[in-house]
């Protein structure tokens, strides 16, 4: 067996949840953080681990995400320096990650190369997100008081682009819970499926999740749901982004944090990490889909997921035959449902396709989701001799993906990551329809959602395509009799009428 010295490979992990009713008794996000990498430094096994860290690395608050959309509390001007301070960690590298869920992958697959590259030899990744104490303190107007200026030089890895475009924008592609409903009625359409035969589906699909949740310690909600409980929509159970109900929903409102060791394979050994705590990425990638949602060719799958799959199982020369463990990423079960047919993971296999409990039941821990998810993985492939694991990741409307392979099997030869821009290609050349920015006329309903509210629905949102010239067309409805239509009749393929109002809205009728 030959591994090289520069291979990289996790040695820690270390996960924290935190529910507390009086948001004056939060740790803040740096707390949670230091709390939780205390736990990785203990997992490693690596005494004054402290001492050692070269680097340190967290992911983007989601409360720092959203091109400058910030709530009334004070933002860490260095995070990652913030964090180095309170452990204690002196003369390290700091890098803090852009926004997005797909972020923990994306930093893990970077360090990983920086490794290879001689760049670090002892790496920290952490991330936190305070969301519920956050809105309790908001709720009852108290001020938390986090957030300071910790000095140095903050590196921002990454880049930062709004969701869509300022025409999506103002017609409901800002909010996650208004876009993954376009996705599963696209994939409702596609698979034939009535509207009452796709909730059962969609039920049948969560409660395996709700079942590993309810045996997690750090779930934030650990119940086990029946099918049936997940897609009947009642008082305590609502239509939110419809066919949603709010159990489907990933959970935002959570205070938890993950933290990750990484090393090279040198230094692992030099420390004297025992075999059984090494897990090692034998495959990555990272990939953007069509950026903006109405340009996509298709809105029931993923060319890009697809793509991305191939590039990482290839460099692990494996098959997804092969994989024990999934964790897909699951804010909503469309984004479970595009990762499983890109990554030709049958419907009816019998393995769950999350070690965590998945976002709605997990915890949706704003873009640090997936550090959870990759702690969770090491634990359980520790569990498992020769065992294999896949994490995806997801930012932004189904847009920003990665990918991570692992396994307790050494990786062997020279590890090597894949330039993403190399394949990004693919996906920037595909070819996509025109979108109408300005569309009149009839028209075919390609996909649609209402948004509700707590007393019902709201808006409805249609993507569509123009009759006259088939142009791509986004629009909505706040039209009573419109909406009652659109949460009781099938909608997918009907006619309907656009216009663009006054006030610069494109409106649709049925």
């Amino acid at each position: 067996m030959s591994i090289k010295d520069n291979t990289p490979v996790l040695v820690g992990c270390g996960q924290i949840t935190q529910k507390i009713d009086n948001p004056k008794d939060a740790k803040n996000p740096i707390e949670l953080m230091r709390d939780s990498s205390l736990k990785a430094f203990e997992d490693s096994t690596i005494e004054s681990l402290e001492d050692k860290i070269d680097t340190v690395t967290t992911v983007r608050f989601i409360f720092d995400s959203g091109g400058g959309r910030r709530p009334p509390f004070s933002i860490y001007s260095n995070p990652p320096q913030s964090l180095a301070n309170s452990l204690g960690v002196n003369d390290a590298k700091t890098f803090n990650g852009p926004s997005g869920g797909n972020t923990p992958q994306y930093l893990i697959n970077i360090l990983a190369e920086m490794i290879t590259k001689g760049e670090t030899e002892v790496a920290l990744l952490s991330g936190a997100e305070c969301f519920s104490s956050m809105r309790k303190a908001s709720k009852l107007g108290i001020k938390t008081g986090w957030g300071e200026d910790a000095g140095g030089e903050r590196i921002d890895l990454g880049f930062e682009k709004p969701g869509g475009t300022e025409n999506e924008m103002k017609h409901g592609i800002i909010f996650p819970i208004n876009v993954y409903p376009l996705f599963e009625n696209a994939i409702r359409g596609n698979k034939n499926h009535s509207i009452e035969k796709h909730l059962d589906y969609l039920g049948e699909m969560f409660e395996p999740f709700t079942k590993v949740a309810s045996q997690n310690s750090n779930s934030w909600f650990p119940t086990y749901r029946s099918a049936k409980e997940i897609s009947t929509p009642n008082e305590g159970n609502r239509f939110v982004g419809f066919p949603y109900t709010k159990y489907m929903n990933a959970i935002m409102e959570v205070d938890q944090s993950a933290s990750l060791i990484i090393v090279s394979e040198k230094k692992a050994n030099e420390y004297s990490v025992p075999k059984s705590k090494r897990i090692y990425l034998h495959g990555c990638a990272d990939i953007n889909e069509v950026w903006n949602v109405t340009e996509r060719p298709d809105l029931h799958k993923s060319k890009a997921i697809r793509l991305m799959g191939e590039k990482a199982l290839s460099m692990a020369k494996w098959n997804i035959d092969e994989i024990d463990f999934f964790d897909l990423y699951s804010c909503f079960p469309s984004m479970v449902e595009l990762g499983r047919e890109a990554l030709d993971i049958p419907e009816t296999i019998s393995k769950p396709l999350t070690v965590t409990g998945g976002l709605p039941f997990f915890g949706g821990a704003g873009n640090n989701y997936v550090s959870h998810s990759i702690a969770t993985m090491m634990e359980k492939l520790r569990e498992n001799n020769n065992s294999k694991g896949l994490c995806t990741s997801n930012g932004w409307y189904a847009t920003k993906h990665g990918i991570g392979l692992y396994s307790n099997i050494p990786y062997e030869g020279n590890w090597k990551r894949e330039e993403p821009k190399n394949y990004q290609k693919i996906i920037d050349d595909l070819d996509r329809p025109d979108v109408d920015e300005d569309p009149s006329g009839n028209a075919t309903i390609e996909t649609y959602t209402v948004a509700n509210g707590r007393d019902g629905p709201q808006m409805g949102i249609v993507i569509g395509r123009i009759d006259v010239n088939n142009k791509r067309f986004i629009a909505i409805s706040n039209d009573e009799k419109t909406l009652e239509i659109m949460m009781t009749e099938e909608c997918l393929n009907r006619d309907c009428i656009v216009s663009r109002n006054s006030e610069g809205l494109n409106i649709f009728s049925i």
